[in-house]
């Protein structure tokens, strides 16, 4: 059963996110909470309170949305659970979770200093692949204003975070520049057997997507090489 924080922390999260609408919503909230308190209780050494909590508050304030700040995200859990009169030695280690969430960029390197931090990084990225992510792909960069696909603009390996934070690639671009490099860059044995089949459903929707958008499904199907444009 959840602490009287924990559950506080749950109603407060999923009220802020209600109508959130780029896919960083209430509902993936919830997954990650879910998905990180199992994959916590198979994973020794983790603390299920900060583990809940810092799986909860992940997205409190999203660098993406606050001006590329990567601190607003700590800041944001730090002002919550000392309003709920949360030990100091649990929110500090509960920013330092949500810090090590992220995605930084192909060329940076993410590592986790703590099993807590492993679990929850996991949960999150698995929320990025399979079927939900693609969606979430998508709602982004809807969110964005970002167009599906541009054949003009080839994907990028962003080599540093600041690069990576700049980027307005189309959509598409998204899955070569990050969500088909996630499985691979998972901590625990039940995250990475999970990935497997998200990652290869990517796969399988990248190809098709790709053949729908110049419809050469369609001039398979019906014997010709190429369908021209008009």
């Amino acid at each position: 059963m959840s602490s009287p924080v924990i559950a506080a922390t749950a109603a407060f999260v999923e009220e802020k996110f209600q109508a959130e609408g780029s896919g960083h919503d209430w509902p993936h909230i919830r997954r990650v909470w879910q998905v990180a308190r199992a994959l916590g209780a198979q994973t020794p050494g983790t603390d299920p309170e900060v583990v809940e909590l810092a799986a909860l508050l992940h997205d409190i304030a999203d660098w993406k949305f606050h001006g590329g700040d990567y601190e607003a995200g700590p800041r944001a859990a730090r002002a919550w659970l000392t309003s709920q009169q949360v030990p100091e030695a649990t929110i500090a280690r509960v920013e330092q979770v949500i810090r090590e969430v992220s995605f930084k960029g192909l060329g940076v390197a993410t590592p986790v200093s703590s099993p807590e931090a492993a679990v929850v990084q996991d949960a999150d990225r698995l929320d990025a692949i399979g079927a939900i992510g693609v969606g979430r792909a998508f709602a982004y960069g809807g969110h964005r204003d970002r167009p599906l696909h541009d054949p003009a603009t080839p994907p990028v390996s962003h080599q540093d975070f600041e690069h990576y934070k700049q980027s307005t690639a189309p959509t598409i671009n998204h899955f070569y520049e990050k969500l088909l490099h996630l499985k691979d860059r998972l901590h625990t044995p039940a995250a990475r057997q999970l990935a497997q089949q998200r990652h290869q459903f990517m796969e399988v929707f990248v190809a098709q997507f790709l053949a729908e958008w110049d419809s050469a499904d369609v001039a398979t199907l019906l014997g010709q090489g190429k369908i021209e444009p008009v």
